[in-house]
């Protein structure tokens, strides 16, 4: 039997509220309440709560045989706390059959790999307490942010102990390599590697609804027989997606419950495959070969690198001063200034300054809440220069301590 690997990125950032120069040094709460519990109920309603049920269901009706896995942010276990505790509850019901894997990452969904060791190792520390905590597990499969990979952040998550990891299947770093095979790591080849099949992951994620798309529509047979076509010798494909696919980028009335929900049976009645979590193809499948990435990869756009989050100007000033901070973050035992420290280092808020166009443009303007990516950087460097303040006045009233990031509950 081959096997057929279900992963799906569960992420909510904590947005940022239009925060002006005069607010400087008068107003320390940075994020919009209201936009992050109206979104928040909203996808619960149309995609977390209705996909879970979809799959308990599926577990219960193929005893053992549904098989996934999730990687959620701790801002998105946060907000599940604060705005729709009943979507936690349902991913713990979903833990509890056996069949659902969770995977470790960094906590706020952060960019810290790509900056700073230290700070990715306490991020990832963070994010497997809060699992611990919440689901009584200890994950030894690792996601990074966005699927960002190289070999040196490969190396630094087999340090800290994890036997597998996930990333893109890029083709300027496969080339004529198939993604539906074991990799391991360069540096570390005791780090597995799972790689995404985009072509047929993104049929699913972008595709499904698609009215011109040649394919369209897409039925569990047409998909399944696609399926079959990869070739006998390939052991392994990675189907990895945003979790919102279901219900909020591709609408219920697009038929995507319902394509889930008959996918099972049609892949065990009418192919050789079989589903499995990524500790278990990492277990049972030996690798094929070393994966060479010099440079970070990522499931981003067209180019599969970093240019939706790093960049242009505008995203590495902010970048850049955000983590000139880090010292002084790290001598301060203030639980607000933590907080606040995590959620500005998410990915999203560098993915709003993104200036690209062509090919990759509409989807920048698609999820993005500002009217231009300069909108977005002013709001944010307005937020960090009041960060930065903060910092500053307790850094010079506060002695050193050791360098150490505990999860602290967000504030409702």
């Amino acid at each position: 039997m081959r096997h057929l690997c279900f992963y799906f990125q569960v992420h909510q950032p904590y947005r940022l509220k239009p925060y002006r120069f005069f607010d400087i040094g008068d107003d320390h709460h940075y994020f919009d309440d209201y936009a992050n519990r109206t979104i928040m109920r909203k996808v619960a309603d149309r995609c977390y709560l209705p996909t879970n049920q979809v799959f308990l269901d599926l577990i219960r009706q193929f005893p053992g045989k549904v098989r996934i896995s999730y990687s959620i942010s701790g801002t998105c276990l946060d907000q599940f706390e604060q705005y729709a505790p009943e979507v936690l509850d349902s991913f713990r019901a979903l833990v509890q059959t056996g069949c659902v894997e969770i995977l470790s990452e960094t906590y706020s969904h952060a960019l810290a790999a790509l900056k700073s060791p230290e700070e990715f190792e306490n991020q990832v520390a963070a994010h497997r307490q809060r699992i611990q905590e919440l689901f009584g597990i200890t994950p030894t499969v690792f996601r990074n942010t966005e699927l960002i990979y190289s070999d040196q952040i490969g190396n630094m998550v087999a340090d800290m102990g994890f036997k597998a990891m996930l990333t893109e299947g890029a083709k300027h770093i496969l080339g004529w390599k198939s993604p539906n095979f074991l990799y391991c790591n360069a540096i570390q080849p005791k780090l597995k590697l799972l790689l995404k099949n985009f072509r047929l992951s993104d049929d699913i994620a972008f595709r499904f609804s698609d009215r011109n798309w040649s394919e369209h529509p897409l039925t569990v047979d047409k998909f399944v027989g696609w399926l079959n076509e990869v070739p006998q010798n390939e052991e392994v494909v990675n189907l990895f997606m945003d979790y919102e696919t279901f219900g909020e980028h591709q609408w219920a009335d697009s038929g995507i419950f319902e394509f889930l929900k008959a996918l099972p049976a049609r892949v065990f009645s009418h192919s050789d495959f079989q589903f499995s979590t990524p500790s278990e193809v990492a277990d049972a499948l030996q690798p094929v070969s070393v994966m060479h990435a010099p440079f970070p990869i990522s499931w981003a756009d067209e180019a599969r690198d970093l240019t939706a989050w790093l960049g242009n100007n505008l995203q590495d000033d902010a970048f850049d001063n955000l983590y000139n901070l880090e010292h002084l973050v790290n001598n301060i035992n203030d639980p607000q200034i933590q907080l606040d420290w995590k959620y500005l280092q998410t990915s999203d808020h560098f993915y709003y300054m993104c200036t690209k166009f062509f090919a990759d443009g509409d989807v920048h303007k698609y999820f993005n809440p500002y009217d231009t990516p300069y909108d977005a950087f002013i709001n944010y460097m307005n937020i960090l220069t009041d960060f930065s303040l903060r910092v500053k006045q307790l850094a010079n009233s506060t002695p050193p301590k050791p360098a150490k990031v505990s999860r602290k509950k967000a504030k409702s």
